[in-house]
């Protein structure tokens, strides 16, 4: 006699610890955000926040990307596990693209304008975008001309917002180039960043207009395909974890779009804002959806076998 596996014991990837998890987690870094962002005047915040804000990104998208590759590995997975491949690549792109930024920013102490991270968070874009067009696809989507209007309009406004939060203001963007000009003083001998560190941020430095423009085409992709899956998978019993796919891609939209309209318009920004927060959100509802989807993949198998 074959014995019936459930998600419903005690097991640490249950759909309801991973849900509780990620649902603490959020809260968690919410109130950390509320309590610690919020600096003096002239002052810099502490070193420590910093360092548990990365932790907590961390962690949400290592979360994330373990759930979205245990539905990659089933093969009871409505949705299909190509689309949780891409899914879970997105989630560890970014997961080793903010490990190394926060080398690059904490241990280093640097500031560059490019950093190898840019590259794995590029990745995250892509892999994102390809996996819920996947999902979209295998859904055989068939929206009403109403559907279809708003569906443009949301491309044409996230578009907008995108170009207007990562663009300079001209006033800012005249005191950029005026500073550019200013000569440098030649650091002292036996500070600074090690020499392969110069040479990496030398070597990335003429692809930071380029990067600049992937992205607002990612974040565009991120709100697109986001509402084309809230459009596509509303209804039924399977649409729950693809509504908190979609709302994971707007967190990540939101967080995104605050980051480069602070880094373009606000001067001598400073990295950990609360809204930087939604990144974390991001990262717990990815886990949410991937969570439901196996439990309600594998309830669904069970329900099969029985009949």
């Amino acid at each position: 006699m074959k014995k019936k596996t459930s998600l419903r014991g005690p097991s640490l990837l249950s759909v309801q610890s991973v849900v509780l998890a990620a649902a603490a987690w959020a809260v968690l870094a919410l109130l950390f955000f509320l309590t610690f962002s919020v600096s003096a005047p002239g002052t810099e915040r502490p070193e420590w926040y910093q360092k548990i804000t990365y932790i907590m990104e961390n962690m949400a998208f290592l979360g994330a990307g373990v759930l979205c590759f245990r539905n990659w590995r089933s093969s009871q997975i409505v949705s299909g596990g190509t689309v949780w491949l891409a899914l879970g690549l997105g989630m560890f792109s970014y997961f080793i693209g903010n490990l190394l930024l926060a080398y690059w920013e904490v241990a280093l102490g640097q500031e560059p304008e490019v950093s190898p991270g840019d590259l794995f968070f590029i990745l995250t874009y892509i892999f994102l975008g390809w996996g819920m067009l996947r999902a979209v696809i295998s859904r055989e989507l068939n929206l009403t001309p109403l559907q279809w209007i708003l569906l443009a309009i949301i491309a044409v406004g996230g578009v907008a917002i995108a170009i207007i939060s990562a663009t300079a203001p001209p006033d800012i963007a005249v005191l950029d180039t005026a500073t550019e000009l200013v000569p440098e003083v030649p650091a002292e001998a036996g500070t600074g960043a090690p020499t392969w560190v110069t040479f990496v941020e030398e070597q990335l430095a003429p692809i930071a207009a380029p990067l600049k423009w992937l992205y607002i085409i990612g974040d565009v992709i991120l709100v697109v395909m986001a509402s084309t899956l809230l459009l596509a998978f509303w209804g039924g019993r399977f649409s729950l974890s693809w509504r908190f796919i979609a709302l994971a891609a707007f967190s990540f939209y939101i967080a995104d779009i605050w980051f480069n309209y602070a880094t373009n318009y606000i001067p001598d920004y400073q990295t950990g804002a609360l809204p930087e927060v939604f990144w974390i959100f991001s990262g717990c509802l990815f886990a949410i959806g991937a969570a439901l989807e196996y439990d309600l993949s594998t309830r669904r198998q069970t329900r099969r076998r029985r009949s």
